[in-house]
């Protein structure tokens, strides 16, 4: 059995502009400068109270509660006006699907976004069939502690070896690394390649025409 967990934000899904823009609101209606799209680049696929805690420079607890809703209050309303926001990136579909069909494979996620909002999109893409196992910060720690992927072996019943992290971010290469199992970043994320390299991951791909290979070849 192999398990091929995925990051959603940057990997699945292109949401920078959309989470960048709902944090300059939310740092806004604080009183607070903006963040820049490239501040908020380096923090998407931390869990959002320590991603705007990073961001605000803060471990007031109060504050980034406050700072975490307004948020969600501006990323809701959004959505409610254009629901298209979240699209995913090309080739995305079709790999997964591809993997879903094989035989011997499971799929998962694991991801800084919180649970509804995996369900919510998984559903607006067709995709809630797919994946085993859904990690997120609801009941797990903030990636890169490797709470997510152990938790996600555990309700799969595979090994590290059987397993391997498909992300964006340092991250995710990261939580792999901790987790003991073997990490395919991509390159149409968020986080530069060079990064992902040094922080770990088993190799590198610029599209999802090569996950295929990759995870053949990684877990082979």
């Amino acid at each position: 059995m192999i398990l091929i967990m995925f990051d959603m934000d940057g990997t699945l899904i292109d949401t920078h502009g959309l989470i960048a823009e709902h944090m300059a609101s939310a740092f806004a209606g604080a009183g607070l400068p903006a963040p820049t799209p490239a501040d908020v680049r380096r923090i998407i696929g931390l869990s959002l109270p320590v991603a705007i805690g990073q961001l605000a420079r803060t471990e007031d607890g109060a504050f980034i509660d406050r700072l975490v809703e307004s948020y969600k209050s501006h990323y809701r309303a959004s959505l409610e006006r254009r629901s298209d926001r979240e699209p995913l990136f090309a080739g995305a579909r079709e790999a997964l699907d591809r993997l879903r069909a094989a035989p011997g494979h499971l799929l998962g996620i694991a991801t800084g976004k919180g649970l509804a909002g995996v369900n919510r999109i998984l559903l607006q893409h067709r995709l809630d069939g797919h994946f085993t196992t859904l990690q997120t910060p609801d009941h797990n720690p903030s990636k890169p502690h490797p709470g997510m992927l152990l938790r996600a072996m555990a309700e799969t019943g595979t090994a590290p070896r059987e397993v391997v992290m498909i992300g964006d971010t340092v991250f995710d290469i990261e939580l792999a690394k901790a987790a003991g199992v073997m990490s395919i970043g991509v390159g149409w994320g968020y986080h530069e390649q060079k990064d992902l390299l040094r922080a770990g991951a088993t190799t590198l791909i610029e599209s999802f025409d090569e996950l295929d290979a990759a995870i053949a070849e990684v877990l082979e």
